[in-house]
Formats: C-alpha cells, structure tokens, sequence
C-alpha cells in the first residue's frame, strides 16, 4: 500500500508566492533601471542601506573602505572595533553574486559593461591585498580577470585604492583586481594598462573653482589636459571631494571626466538623467583655445 503524499500546506504555499513575487519585482525593478556610467557612489557603505541604495538608484561604480583586523576584511570609514558583522563579503560581493545569478549573469539588465566595486584599503597594502585576494578568488566567476596580458571582463570590476599594493598587483600574472593611478601622475607611471583602470585625485589639489560663475579658462585646460592623458591609456577619470552642485558636475562632464563622485545619490541620479549628453571615456573636449603641446606635460 502506497503511503499517502505530502501536500503542501497553506503557509509553505504562501511562503513560495511571496517568494515568487519577490523575485519577480526585483527582476521589474533592475530591467527598468537605468545604469548611470557616470554615477559614482563615494563611501556607499554609508547610506542607509549599503551597496542596495545605490543599486536601486542604479550606480555602476560603488566604493567600500576596507580595513583588515584579525583576518577579517571590515567595512567601515574610521574605526571598524563595533562593525565586524559588515564585512567586504556579506556587504558587496555575496549581494552582488546572488544578484548576478538572478539576473542572466549582470547588475544590470542589458547592462554588458562591468560595474566597479573600488575597495579603498585603510590598512597595510601587501596584508590587506592578500586577504582580498584570497577572497576574489572565491567570487572568481563573476569578475573580471587580467590573465598573462590580457583583460576578460566580468560582470564586475574590482579596483584597489587607498593603500595600493603596486608591486603586488604589479608582480601577477593572474589576478582579480586593479589599481586606481593618481590623475597628476597618469602621464609619468609606467606600470601599464593591465594595471591602471581608473585614474583619481582630489578635486582641490587640481581645481579651485566651487561652481559660481564661469569656470576660470586656465583650470578647465588643466582638467582637460590631465582627463586626456587618462583616457589615452584607457582609464577613467574621477575627482573626489568635488564641490556637489549642478554647476561642478556639467563642468566636469565637459571635459570628459567619467565618474562624478557624489554622497548624493538622488540628486546626482536626477541630473544626470536630465543631462543630454553624457560623457564616455571616448569622449573628451579640449577647450578651442587650448594647444595640442599642452597633453604632453
């Protein structure tokens, strides 16, 4: 005699429809996104919800402050002693895998490019490189690679600033991370282009204008000029710290500065969508009056 079969009861089938319909709006919600290129989410793991805000906002470039204590890779922006939940794994690369499995293997549906977590390290390069690395390796699938001289891309890009570990980087044949170059050095560092994918420095140590009046001739040629030599060797271009208004950030998008750094998340999405004409990394003007000679600084 057959033992009778189990039914489901009306809370497991309960459970499976708001699951269901849970994974459902989360696919709505990322198809209708529109992926900002210039968006970039300066200290995310700030917001209220970290990596999820400027996902639903739809940030492709998210910066997270990693400090190593006791072997494990904490998020926090001073001091990590009260925050050893908020790890680099369960705040960003654990969300994002599980995002990417559901979502035909990108953040962002029908987005090809990849999205770049920067990890900013605040502790000793060479011990904080290693124990991210290790950590890459585990989440190897869903990043991009450089491998003997060449680039794979993967659904996500990992960049390395703060306390960069150049030799390291410099030294490996395989690996899952790259370095964000100091902009005012992109002309004289020789480390090459399977290292370098992003190039930054602080708005004030370039620029002095704070978005009244017109932008001073002589400081939108500098800006142009370094923007230029970046995008020759295919990095992009960030200024942190810049002066959060509409008038900075058109200015910086003029010249082809690739990522706005912002706090901001609504107001920066809400201009950039209002904005025309967005800037690629192909895309810079150098100002009419400017002379060619000037790139060659």
């Amino acid at each position: 005699m057959k033992a009778p079969q189990a039914t489901p009861s009306k809370r497991q089938f309960s459970i499976v429809l708001i699951v269901l319909f849970l994974f459902s709006l989360q696919t709505v919600r990322s198809q209708s996104l529109i992926p900002l290129i210039n968006g970039f989410a300066h200290n995310d793991y700030r917001h209220r919800h970290p990596l999820f805000d400027a996902l639903d906002n739809g940030y492709t470039n998210i910066e997270a402050d990693v400090f190593l204590r006791h072997g494990r890779l904490i998020i926090a922006h001073i001091d990590p002693l009260f925050k050893t939940h908020r790890t680099l794994e369960n705040l960003y690369l654990k969300p994002l895998a599980e995002r990417i499995a559901l979502n035909n293997g990108r953040v962002y549906s029908g987005y090809d490019n990849p999205v770049i977590l920067m990890i900013d390290i605040k502790t000793k390069s060479d011990s904080t490189y290693s124990a991210i690395r290790i950590l890459l390796e585990k989440y190897k699938a869903i990043l991009s690679v450089y491998d003997h001289g060449t680039i794979r891309q993967g659904a996500v890009m990992v960049v390395l600033s703060g306390h960069k570990p150049y030799q390291m980087i410099k030294s490996e044949d395989t690996r899952y991370a790259f370095i964000d170059e100091d902009l005012r050095k992109a002309n004289r560092d020789t480390l090459g282009v399977g290292v370098y994918k992003m190039a930054s420095c602080k708005y004030s140590q370039l620029l002095k204008w704070g978005g009244k009046g017109m932008m001073p001739d002589d400081q939108q040629k500098k800006l142009c000029a370094y923007v230029a030599i970046a995008h020759k060797f295919g990095e992009k271009v960030r200024l942190w710290a810049s002066p959060e208004n509409k008038q900075v950030w058109t200015e910086l998008l003029k010249c082809g500065v690739d990522l706005i750094n912002t706090d901001k998340l609504v107001a920066l999405k809400d201009f950039l969508k209002d904005h025309k004409n967005p800037m690629a990394i192909s895309d810079v003007i150098v100002p009419k009056n400017s002379n060619a000679t000037i790139l060659n600084f």
